[in-house]
């Protein structure tokens, strides 16, 4: 999903305990912030599905703090997998399906992950490029059951602006090491979330300039 990047403080440089689980000190910081947005809309009950989990710190908090939504996780990444079965197993927890090889800028997808009362994307479309993005939403909207959530968060350009010195830095050094990747514009992405038949719900400024967008699926 996306290329070999140099990242600052990502899951590309967590650090990997004894058994194998990987831990991102971006995910200690945003998850309680992250538990708190995902808990504020979503169902009490049903099958969420989490793309990019990544570490699997999300998923095992969200799981904790929402037992009655059963957490499908996914990751291209076989070493990010891992991580997420191991801090499932770890916690004890039982609705959390086993980490899928799932690749959601790639077409087709939503025809065999159909159904979801929740979708959760989280720190993943400025990596990839505009395209991607377009298809991967595309995608999330026609995995969702009716009344479905699909809930993006990371961190996003305000009419085509950076909200902060880290942001334009960050911003820059991904167009550097990649003219297709970077911010996207908040505008742009309530753009692609309609075009595809969601109705936008909330948009909601998060801590550290992050946004997050709230979408249903009629």
């Amino acid at each position: 999903m996306t290329g070999k990047l140099t990242l600052p403080d990502t899951h590309s440089l967590a650090e990997q305990s004894e058994d194998g689980r990987l831990y991102a000190p971006s995910a200690a910081r945003n998850k309680g912030h992250i538990c708190d947005l995902v808990a504020a809309y979503a169902p009490t009950g049903g099958k969420a599905l989490e793309i990019a989990s990544g570490t699997g710190e999300h998923v095992c908090a969200l799981a904790h703090r929402l037992p009655g939504l059963h957490w499908q996780p996914g990751d291209p990444d076989p070493g990010r997998r891992r991580s997420i079965d191991l801090h499932a197993k770890a916690a004890g927890l039982d609705n959390i399906a086993p980490a899928i090889d799932l690749d959601a800028a790639t077409p087709g997808w939503s025809r065999t992950h159909g159904g979801q009362d929740l979708i959760l994307l989280v720190n993943l479309l400025h990596l990839i490029p505009e395209k991607s993005a377009k298809t991967l939403i595309a995608e999330a909207a026609q995995a969702l059951a009716p009344g479905g959530l699909f809930i993006v968060y990371g961190p996003f350009l305000r009419d085509g602006e950076t909200t902060s010195d880290g942001d334009a830095k960050f911003d820059a050094s991904l167009r550097a090491q990649d003219p297709d990747i970077g911010y996207k514009d908040d505008w742009d992405v309530i753009d692609w979330l309609q075009e595809n038949w969601l109705e936008m719900v909330q948009v909601v400024e998060m801590p550290a300039n992050n946004l997050a967008f709230v979408a249903r699926r009629p």
